[in-house]
């Protein structure tokens, strides 16, 4: 379980990331991804640590390599703690970013993966996103 004032600064600079990138404002974009990154740092290998924090840094990481090794870091934390909420979110983000570096095989892969862990999540349409992204590649 995630520590509930760590949630609310996660969710409060990813609100902030949001509406500095909606405004086209990189500096306020920058120093709000630098205070998230070191809330990360500081948490990491603690019992604050979680994926979600990984996950959201992710999300606003501007260069798509950097941003999947992050995934990759988030993945390993949720693996951890086993969660399939976070297991199969982060597995369907890491695809979407492989598909845009045109590597299918490896979006295939995490969308598999994301399939299985979304089994016993609540959210259906998330699982339809799963679906209908993976029955794409598939057909390609």
């Amino acid at each position: 379980m995630i520590n509930t004032k760590i949630y609310k600064a996660i969710y409060t600079l990813a609100e902030d990331l949001l509406e500095a990138d909606n405004k086209g404002d990189q500096q306020q974009f920058d120093a709000l991804y630098a205070k998230l990154k070191a809330l990360c740092i500081d948490n990491e290998n603690t019992d604050k640590d979680h994926p979600e924090q990984w996950e959201t840094l992710a999300d606003f990481t501007e260069d798509l390599e950097a941003a999947l090794v992050i995934y990759n870091k988030a993945l390993s934390k949720a693996k951890a703690i086993n969660s399939k909420d976070h297991l199969s979110s982060i597995a369907y983000s890491m695809a979407v970013l492989q598909v845009e570096l045109g590597r299918k095989d490896a979006a295939i892969e995490n969308l598999q993966h994301a399939k299985i862990s979304a089994n016993k999540i609540e959210d259906k349409e998330f699982k339809v996103e799963i679906d209908e992204l993976l029955a794409k590649l598939l057909a390609e």
